[in-house]
């Protein structure tokens, strides 16, 4: 699976996300029918209507994050766990948001069961993000949304990054990091076109 990410382009370069991705077991956190292709560059689906992301755009979204050791990350999104998880192999200082309760519930009992002691989770719409625990050197939006919601902006320090699918929810969509400068102001960058299932909740009205 890794030798498959690292001949992609755009390349991931970041040795420590190339190490997370080797250490975080993927297979864990599919369902046990797909197991058998859970390294395969695929997304799959865990149920519910959602998915996990191809292990590449995984990779790379984690990449454009630019976070180390100490950087806080808030993920909205928990889906099945993995990019958590992923996340988790890099920093310890992981809160993570999932408005399906059922996948949250599946989700948290998988990262107990691994050994993510230090993943922060919580149940509910993640257009408003988790202001309590910010603010967020960086922040990752594992599913699509018509616009960047204006309170994870809020949530972001001065020099974060957000990554996050924009544009039609049900089609495809562009993959955006979003920099907030020291002195507060917006620029981003487009960088590949990608398709995610649609942001819920707040964002679909």
């Amino acid at each position: 699976m890794v030798e498959v990410i690292l001949d992609k382009s755009p390349m991931v370069t970041d040795g420590a996300v190339i190490r997370a991705m080797a250490d975080a077991p993927r297979h864990v956190f599919v369902h046990e029918q797909t197991r058998r292709i859970a390294y395969d560059d695929t997304p799959l689906p865990i149920g519910l209507g959602q998915t996990i992301s191809q292990p590449y755009i995984v990779a790379y979204m984690t990449e454009l994050l630019e976070i180390d050791s100490a950087s806080k990350v808030l993920e909205i999104g928990t889906g099945s766990g993995y990019q958590a998880a992923v996340l988790a192999h890099i920093t310890p200082h992981v809160y993570t948001m999932e408005i399906i309760e059922p996948l949250l519930d599946r989700a948290r009992g998988l990262l107990a069961e691994e050994g993510y002691d230090t993943v922060q989770t919580r149940h509910g719409d993640g257009y408003y993000g988790w202001p309590e625990a910010g603010p967020y050197d960086a922040i990752i939006v594992t599913c699509a949304a018509g616009h960047l919601p204006p309170l994870l902006w809020s949530q972001l320090k001065p020099g974060g990054r957000i990554v996050i699918p924009i544009g039609e929810m049900t089609g495809v969509q562009r993959l955006v990091v979003v920099r907030k400068t020291a002195d507060g102001e917006r620029t981003s960058r487009t960088v590949m076109a990608v398709r995610f299932v649609p942001m819920t909740g707040q964002a679909a009205q």
